[in-house]
């Protein structure tokens, strides 16, 4: 089981992972090594809680499919075996901040003192702007 947090778990079985070729440059390796690794994850057909599966299927993110299937290609590395582990960590940091809640913000009052820094700041600017105006001719 992999544990995504808050009591989450994710079963490696709903994983399908299939090796395939990496595109671009490379050489011969890349011509002949299924390197990259292509996971999909049907988040209706996991063992997912009811509500992280709710969660995942209302956001409008480009890795997730129309039908509810995550997709992700891994073709960083020149290792199958690495791919896969990084395409693995990319699914679980996508449900990871996907199900994220931010705390509500808590409405607060300005202090004492800042309300008067601020004030002082606004003399002081006004001050400054009123010797910009018109010199007068005091004789």
């Amino acid at each position: 089981m992999i544990d995504i947090g808050r009591g989450i778990t994710l079963d490696p079985e709903d994983i399908r992972l299939s090796a395939i070729r990496a595109q671009g440059a490379g050489g011969q390796h890349v011509n002949k090594a299924s390197t990259a690794v292509h996971l999909r994850f049907d988040i209706k057909a996991s063992q997912l809680p009811e509500p992280v599966q709710q969660k995942l299927l209302q956001v409008n993110h480009h890795l997730i499919t129309a039908d509810g299937v995550v997709v992700i290609k891994s073709q960083s590395f020149r290792s199958q075996d690495k791919n896969r582990t990084a395409a693995i960590e990319r699914l679980v940091d996508l449900i990871r901040e996907l199900i994220h809640e931010e705390a509500p913000r808590k409405a607060t009052r300005p202090t004492r003192a800042s309300r008067i820094r601020r004030l002082q700041s606004k003399s002081r600017n006004s001050a400054t702007k009123n010797l910009r105006g018109k010199v007068r001719d005091l004789g």
